[in-house]
């Protein structure tokens, strides 16, 4: 019976430590922080002794020793069990192979915006547009530091990842504040009177038919979209 493994990208990253060589908890916290791993991965030190009992229960590390170090505490040191080291080949395959549809908050919010006067939304998109650009400097001055060291690229990529993606972003926000503050997004004009009509304090119901009678095609599209 093939072994489970856990969902936690924190376990991946224990079985790639233990892949290189055995470990107490502590150096594997240790040796995160000093690759920064937690720019990549929700790193959470607390629940790494949880991670580790986990992937022991599923045969996929196993503890080797016990080593004490002066006045220090006995800390006990794991091996990643062949079974493991398959795991992980296994789930980077997968990772970096197969792309998934990942749910992330900003999406989220955008998919409820519509809750909020296009004015506020403005002005929140233009605060995580000086944000994103904030971060982006931020990252371009990692890189650089990187270069002046001499870093392998290899150490960099997933930071050069994060980098293309807040490109991609930035250029998504410009576009989208554009057209919310030339009023050409699709549905803008209907968006702007549902929020007067609130602020008028309109009753729901009454919202809606108004709505219904000021915008019928584009409730007729929108009708058309959800049940397609």
């Amino acid at each position: 019976m093939a072994a489970t493994r856990p969902a936690n990208p924190l376990a991946l990253a224990v079985l790639v430590l233990l892949w290189e060589r055995p470990m107490h908890p502590y150096e594997m916290s240790s040796t995160l922080r000093e690759r920064r791993k937690e720019d990549s991965i929700k790193v959470n030190y607390g629940s790494l002794y949880s991670v580790v009992e986990s992937l022991m229960k599923r045969g996929l590390i196993e503890a080797t020793e016990t080593v004490r170090e002066g006045r220090r505490p006995e800390r006990t040191v794991y091996a990643i069990t062949e079974t493991g080291g398959q795991v992980m080949v296994d789930w980077l395959v997968e990772l970096l192979s197969t792309p998934k549809k990942e749910f992330t908050q900003f999406e989220a919010a955008l998919s409820l915006a519509g809750a909020l006067p296009p004015e506020q939304v403005i002005e929140l998109l233009g605060q995580r547009l000086r944000n994103l650009r904030f971060q982006q400097k931020a990252a371009e001055a990692v890189f650089e530091e990187a270069r002046s060291v001499g870093l392998p690229r290899l150490f960099m990529i997933e930071t050069e990842f994060t980098v293309a993606l807040q490109n991609a972003e930035i250029a998504f926000v410009e576009h989208l504040l554009h057209d919310l503050r030339d009023e050409t997004l699709g549905g803008f004009g209907m968006w702007r009177r549902i929020h007067e009509l609130r602020r008028d304090g309109v009753a729901p119901g009454e919202i809606e038919a108004k709505i219904a009678a000021e915008f019928p095609d584009e409730l007729v599209f929108a009708q058309h979209d959800e049940n397609h």
